[in-house]
């Protein structure tokens, strides 16, 4: 029995916390939150001021129980789940599910997993913070009405199994309105004028600064520039400087890693977590940029043994964050003397970036000279101007520079020649390019997590859920595109003559960028109309503030919730009863061959097109819209042409090759084969038989190649060929192998040993539980009938003549038990079922 129960949230974090407490401590996992909100009756007493209603989560009762053995043994609970509001909950739920005595139950918190942080807050424990609680109870209850009171709304107003959530919804919407600003987005073109001149031996490169609004007013400066003279107007020297950026907050670290690593919002913060976890780095969920005395101070001794004594410039920065949350610290190593880490790659690179991000935060400046030269032209009115830099002093460049999401258009500043006022340059060539307006870039989801951050919607904690949410259920996809092909002009003076040519660019390709879909819009348009203030994003952004008041104990939570509550539910009951059926449907005009009317619209599976209304014995003929394609823009010929689906590619072996479109995507068929095509890569409009024959081959060599091996001792075990290589599966359950194991030479005892291994990093007692043990009791098995063979034949024919010589009445007897045994775990099965329902309703 140990004295001490140290309960945390995850089962990586007890195993560092473990290494630091005494055998006195028992660390152990609640793997999570232990309770939920019941699926009944919104799992929120309405008459009782909101009161929330609890129950075990599915799955946990097992580990509830155990907590609760080792609780009841212990002479003091430690609680010590992550500091913020969602780790503050946890240790609540705890408390309450395990009925813990308060006398003997202490909260602990820490942002760092080390020795000293752990044994710092043992010395400084806490009660449970009910403000932090309630403040995760008030959203937690808020998101629940909104999703279950608008969801049904919309299954019946648009489509079944449609959801709407409180803070998706309104990231939805600005993807949405997003959109629609590319949409009706009018390009322009423009001219800019550059010209290479030559400095003695040297050349540079200088712009006009202004656009040129016409072809004619470009042309006519280079015609200026054929006999013109040039000469150095002004050389202007300015000092400079650049200043390191703050440590990292979860915006920032998302927004860096997506552009440094291409990592998304929900990897990084995965990555992240493990880091944390395994002790590495301080607390994930933060908005703080502050560091802590001992943070600075071991900062600036790693500078000054690194980089020396020039480069250190410690500074404490300040949140300004809107509606920033407690005041964590930010994101930093926990050791600033470890410039990397031996880990696995994604944790080793996010680790290197936080490190270089926290140590260039306390170094010095970067010292710079900028030069700016104006050349003027004989004869003209315009100035060429070059812009050259000179680093005097890397400071903090020396280790790190943040990335930008700007796409705009621009040279960065070189080395300029040494030049003097008055002195002629002569001109190598000057150019006029015709350039374009750029539209609003889309979102990235590092840049959606800069604007939700702006505009104070949503959390730290929330951010990569919500965009997980959002793509998951359809409203936003996130996805390259390739640009098109754009021609433009370019004039060159050179030599005194100017040449003419035409070039051609790509322009509009994506890159990861988020996409509305057209549920996303209809949902978002629907909602906008019908609950203008859910979608607003002062709104929203007052939500968040009330829930930091609640947090700060400055307003009671249940009064919040039923400000919010009584308005809206009597928009959604005015909407369930007045509001017209959402279908996006819009009339593209008449097919010139039939005469039907063409319309685009939302059907059970999404948006299609749709040929004729079905006069007669006629009906209308459907097509799923394309990747890419949107009601809202979609052409009348450009609809056409997908009913010009299925279509017949050709003949391959005696049988017709045919390309459609279905519910996922499209695909050809062969001999009642089917095989997808290539996303990116394949059009179902063009694609040839050649290209159809790849395919259904490539499906064909991948089913011949997809069983490696099977099992003779489980039919269910196999060692299979996937997408990211060999795998193993057991009924519904896939497991992945160790990266030095031959597939093709696991034997049966293996393939149960990294079964049972991956089993049991997972707390839900699934019904693979009893595969793996049943697994496990066959290989015991299998080795003693192997034993028992061995052993000499007249040992075996003495016991089979002994087992024969038995009474038959011993044997009805047996037969007898066995039956009753039977009969009673039956029974037991069926208590066990009746009070898991019992528990369930």
């Amino acid at each position: 029995m140990s004295e001490n129960l140290v309960i945390v949230e995850s089962p990586a974090k007890a195993k560092t916390i473990e290494k630091f407490l005494g055998k006195e401590y028992l660390v152990k996992s609640s793997f999570g939150h232990i309770r939920d909100l019941v699926k009944k009756n919104f799992g929120v007493d309405l008459e009782h001021d909101y009161q929330p209603q609890y129950a075990i989560s599915e799955g946990k009762e097992a580990i509830v129980a155990e907590l609760r053995k080792h609780s009841k043994t212990a002479k003091t609970i430690w609680l010590a789940s992550d500091e913020d509001r969602e780790g503050e909950a946890i240790a609540w739920h705890l408390q309450e599910a395990l009925k813990l005595d308060p006398k003997k139950t202490k909260r602990i918190v820490f942002h760092e997993i080390t020795k000293d942080a752990i044994l710092n807050a043992i010395q400084h424990p806490r009660s449970v913070d009910i403000n932090l609680v309630n403040a995760q109870q008030a959203r937690r209850v808020l998101d629940r009405l909104v999703g279950y009171e608008l969801s049904p709304l919309l299954w019946r107003k648009i489509k079944a199994s449609l959801s709407a959530g409180r803070v998706q919804s309104v990231a939805v919407r600005l993807i949405v309105d997003r959109e629609r600003e590319i949409l009706v987005f009018s390009v322009e073109s423009f001219f800019r004028v550059a010209g290479i001149f030559l400095a003695g031996k040297t050349s540079l490169k200088a712009d006009v600064p202004q656009k040129f609004g016409d072809e004619k007013a470009a042309l006519t400066l280079l015609k200026k520039c054929t006999n013109a003279t040039f000469t150095v107007e002004s050389v202007e020297k300015k000092p400079a400087k650049r200043s390191p950026t703050a440590p990292f907050t979860t915006s920032t670290l998302q927004q860096e890693a997506s552009r440094k690593l291409g990592f998304s919002v929900r990897q990084t913060m995965a990555v992240a977590q493990r880091l944390y976890e395994e002790g590495y780095i301080t607390y994930m969920r933060t908005d703080s940029v502050n560091l802590s005395e001992q943070a600075i101070a071991s900062a600036k001794e790693a500078i000054l043994k690194m980089y020396g004594e020039k480069y250190l410039h410690t500074r404490r920065y300040t949140t300004k964050t809107k509606g920033a949350q407690e005041a964590h610290e930010a994101i930093r190593p926990s050791y600033m003397s470890n410039p990397t880490i031996d880990a696995g790659s994604q944790e080793k690179r996010l680790y290197e970036l936080i490190w270089k991000r926290t140590i260039a935060s306390q170094m010095s400046e970067a010292m710079l000279e900028r030069t700016i030269v104006t050349i003027g032209v004989s004869g003209a009115a315009e100035k060429f101007v070059a812009n050259g830099e000179v680093m005097l002093f890397d400071g903090f460049l020396k280790v790190y520079m943040e990335s930008q999401d700007d796409e705009s258009e621009g040279d960065s500043a070189g080395l300029l020649p040494p030049m003097q006022v008055g002195q002629t340059l002569q001109s190598s060539s000057i150019v006029a390019t015709e350039r374009f307006t750029q539209r609003p870039p889309r979102y990235t989801e590092a840049t959606l997590v800069k604007k939700l951050e702006e505009l104070g919607i949503g959390r730290p904690s929330t951010y990569a859920p919500t965009i997980s949410t959002i793509v998951a259920r359809g409203y936003v996809i996130k996805e390259d595109r390739e640009g098109q092909v754009r021609s433009y002009k370019q004039h060159t003076l050179t030599s005194g003559k100017i040449t003419e040519k035409i070039l051609t660019e790509i322009t509009g390709a994506e890159r990861a960028k988020l996409f509305p879909s057209d549920m996303g819009m209809v949902v978002t348009d629907y909602l906008v109309e019908h609950f203008p203030k859910v979608l607003d994003f002062s709104f929203t952004a007052k939500v968040e503030e009330e829930f930091d008041e609640i947090a700060d104990g400055k307003i009671v939570w249940n009064k919040m919730i039923d400000d919010f509550y009584q308005l809206f539910h009597v928009q959604v009951e005015d909407a369930l009863q007045n509001s017209q059926r959402a279908t996006a449907e819009r009339k593209l005009g008449v097919d010139p061959k039939t005469g039907k009317e063409v319309i685009v619209r939302i059907g059970r599976f999404g948006p299609l097109a749709q040929l004729g209304e079905g006069e007669g014995d006629q009906k209308p003929q459907y097509a799923n819209l394309q990747k890419g394609q949107l009601i809202e823009t979609i052409t009348l010929e450009e609809a056409l042409k997908l009913f010009e689906l299925p279509r017949t590619l050709g003949d391959y072996e005696g049988k017709p090759m045919t390309v459609a479109v279905g519910r996922f995507g499209p695909y050809v068929r062969h001999d009642d084969k089917y095989a997808s095509l290539k996303r990116n890569v394949d059009n179902p409009m063009t694609i040839a038989l050649e290209r159809g024959i790849e395919l259904i081959e490539e499906k064909r060599r991948m089913e011949r190649e997809k069983v490696i091996k099977t099992f003779a001792e489980n039919e269910e075990l196999q060692v299979l060929n996937g997408r990211f290589g060999p795998y193993l599966s057991c009924g519904e359950r896939n497991f992945k192998l160790p990266k030095d194991i031959v597939p093709s030479e696991l034997t049966y005892e293996q393939c149960v040993e990294i079964m049972s291994q991956q089993e049991g990093s997972t707390p839900r007692k699934s019904r693979f539980a009893k595969k793996t043990a049943a697994a496990k009791s066959t290989v015991k098995k299998t080795s003693a009938a192997k034993a028992t063979a061995a052993k000499p034949a007249a040992k075996k024919t003495a016991t089979a003549k002994a087992t024969a010589a038995k009474p038959a009445a011993k044997k009805a007897a047996t037969t007898k038990a066995t039956a009753a045994k039977s009969a009673k775990t039956e029974k037991a099965k069926t208590t066990k079922k009746a009070t898991a329902k019992k528990k369930i309703s």
